[in-house]
């Protein structure tokens, strides 16, 4: 029975939870973008309500990217330093598929496809495009969405938190599908869970999340030392 602490930091959302056989549970979230004080709090309430300590977790997951450069750093450095103290296997989930397993519920067309759709700022999104059993069908790319996007007659659905903000620019096919929802740590537990049966772990002391987008630091206008 494999327990995965399962850790969601790629947006404004800090999100924890506890995936035992890919299920989740007592799942903590929070979306006022405080990872930094509240990440250590939620792991800790979450494994104290399943009275599990961190020692007998069989591996720690995170949520890789793309996403919020800071937001992942945060996630990352935490679940290394747990799976380094500990000796826990170190588990990356891909952000844009975890948005697909929940957005996959019930049968769809064979023909139907699911595009993954974070926020990435203005008209772009980080996306990435998954058949009906959420396998991969095109690599994860950064994009800005314009009226002649996706323009084919096969039925998308659009899942992620970018979801409403392309609706509103994709009005020429009234097939398309747009499933606005917010990442969570309990999105994660499946994919957890099938990454642990593979023996699919990083490489603690190498492992970097997929930001995607190079982190672009920003000089003040103003002049701290001009009186």
């Amino acid at each position: 029975m494999a327990k995965i602490l399962c850790i969601e930091t790629s947006t404004d959302v800090c999100s924890v939870c506890i995936a035992i056989d890919g299920i989740a549970t007592h799942t903590k979230e929070d979306k006022a973008r405080n990872h930094a004080s509240l990440l250590a709090v939620f792991i800790e309430q979450a494994l104290e309500e399943s009275k599990i300590k961190a020692k007998d977790l069989d591996a720690v997951a995170i949520s890789s990217g793309p996403g919020s450069y800071t937001g992942l750093r945060i996630g990352t450095s935490t679940a290394k330093g747990i799976a380094y103290q500990t000796g826990i296997k170190l588990i990356a989930v891909n952000t844009l598929q975890a948005y697909i397993t929940k957005a996959i519920t019930s049968p769809s067309p064979k023909d139907t496809q699911y595009v993954a759709v974070s926020d990435a700022g203005r008209n772009e999104v980080y996306a990435q495009t998954f058949d009906i059993n959420n396998k991969p069908l095109s690599q994860c790319r950064a994009e800005i969405i314009t009226p002649q996007s996706y323009q084919t007659d096969t039925h998308i659905v659009f899942a992620g938190n970018a979801a409403d903000k392309i609706s509103k620019i994709l009005l020429h096919n009234s097939k398309n599908t747009f499933m606005q929802m917010s990442p969570s740590a309990s999105n994660m537990s499946q994919l957890a869970q099938e990454a642990f049966d593979n023996s699919n772990f990083e490489d603690v002391a190498y492992f970097e999340p997929y930001y995607l987008k190079d982190f672009i630091a920003t000089v003040s206008k103003k002049n701290p030392l001009k009186k």
